[in-house]
């Protein structure tokens, strides 16, 4: 029997923040219905689409998205109403030509995402197959390495320094449930560093990761290089440290403020100073190591670090095809974090991850700082072959959600598991950055 939407529904939930959020529920006809909840970040880009908030500040600050449920019932809903689910591009077009506006401003990107991924999810149903073989169709795929957050400053945890996030990629392992085992043990030996040190914890990051109060931001490199090798592992042999700068938040007037450390540095300097890290810690990845509109600074960094690390565009490409198709033809770093919420819709998502492998960038799956339980964003991991995922700390349910369910998907069928290969050539200050293959071997 050939299924069509019935009807769409929504309403108002919270994330793990304790903000509101959308969950969408599609219905369709002959009684399958799923439903999809909507992350939100914290740490935003300017050119991301719109999440649409109510603005009354007597309710949630502001934050509260009825708006955005509203539009879902009463004019999304209606239009989708009779649409095959398994054609899930007309759906999306769909959506997009409602709302008519470049950033999903009159709709909402909430409101947008969580109806794509209910009809993806409703679909999957309907054919009886797991989420992620109906998103793959053709596409390779497979397991991926986690991306696992250990150590948080910035916009993450009370800006104690400034660089977010500081995480462990356990790559050198057989399998993806093996990997999980030692980012957990990286995060216990965190732990029990920080308290030898006397390190004040100001508590747990927004992702689940330790939020302590540090001298400098280098400080964070050291202590999780430590913790890596305290829980029995070899650092850049078995485990890699990928760096979340987010450095627009601490971008001002055309430099960069180190508050914790007193000084400001230029964008020579912070290159520099990736540089340096990168020669003496096992750093594998750096995220958003420049502002998100410094695309000279940006064509700096990749020539010199691009050929031997991960440099990873998230504010910088906001899950934009256009702003990617931009940094493709600039040369501009080498890999693009995917955030759904970014764009709104899943198939501009894969897009965006698809465009990227064409090209030989890198696309990283990503949770936001604002996660719920819902795990779709596993399955989106998998069935996009991308080969890594950073979903947050191995703490709290909205991330172990992700977690638990690629360990389900691991069990339950016979996918290979990604292998990232590392490069150890020394950086090349003269050479220009070379970009991934999408057989993902770096």
């Amino acid at each position: 029997m050939k299924r069509v939407i019935r009807c769409v529904r929504a309403l108002e939930i919270l994330d793990s923040r304790g903000n509101p959020t959308l969950a969408a529920e599609v219905e369709l006809s002959g009684g399958v219905a799923a439903t999809a909840k909507v992350p939100s970040g914290a740490s935003t880009g300017r050119h991301e689409a719109l999440e649409l908030r109510d603005g009354d500040p007597g309710r949630y600050a502001g934050k509260g998205v009825r708006k955005a449920v509203r539009n879902v019932e009463e004019v999304i809903g209606p239009a989708l109403a009779g649409t095959d689910p398994e054609d899930q591009a007309a759906v999306d077009g769909r959506m997009i030509e409602l709302d008519g506006t470049p950033g999903k401003s009159r709709l909402g990107a909430n409101a947008i995402l969580g109806v794509s991924c209910a009809v993806a999810r409703a679909a999957a149903m309907a054919r009886g197959v797991p989420l992620w073989r109906h998103l793959a169709g053709d596409r390779g795929a497979s397991l991926p390495v986690p991306m696992v957050n250990i150590l948080s400053g910035g916009l993450h945890a009370g800006r104690q320094f400034e660089f977010q996030d500081f995480l462990a990629a356990p790559y050198g392992f057989d399998t993806y449930s093996e990997s999980l085992c030692a980012a957990c043990a990286i995060h216990r030996a965190a732990k029990e560093l920080l308290d030898e040190r006397g390190c004040v914890l100001t508590g747990v990051a927004d992702e689940g990761g330790w939020g302590p109060r540090l001298p400098a931001n280098e400080t964070a490199l050291e202590v999780l290089t430590a913790a890596i090798e305290r829980a029995g592992f070899r650092p850049g042999e078995q485990v890699v440290i990928a760096i979340d700068a987010a450095s627009s938040h601490f971008y001002v007037d055309g430099r960069y403020y180190l508050r914790s450390e007193e000084r400001w540095v230029s964008r020579g300097e912070m290159i520099d100073l990736l540089a340096g890290w990168a020669e003496r810690f096992p750093v594998f990845s750096i995220e958003d190591g420049l502002a998100e509109d410094d695309w000279e600074g940006w064509e700096r960094l990749t020539r010199r670090l691009g050929n031997r690390l991960q440099l990873l565009g998230d504010d910088l490409f906001v899950t934009n095809p256009g702003r990617l198709e931009r940094g493709i033809r600039s040369g501009v770093a080498n890999a693009v974090l995917v955030k759904m919420n970014q764009i709104g819709t899943l198939t501009e998502t894969f897009q965006v991850i698809d465009r990227a492998s064409e090209a030989g960038y890198r696309a990283v799956i990503s949770a936001r700082s604002g996660e719920t339980e819902d795990d779709f964003l596993a399955d989106l991991a998998v069935a996009s072959g991308a080969g890594q995922i950073k979903v947050g700390s191995v703490t709290r349910s909205s991330r172990l959600s992700k977690y638990n369910r690629l360990l389900e998907i691991e069990q339950r069928s016979d996918l290979p598991y990604f292998r990232l290969m590392v490069p150890r050539q020394p950086a090349d200050p003269q050479a220009h950055g070379t970009r991934l293959t999408s057989g993902a071997k770096l």
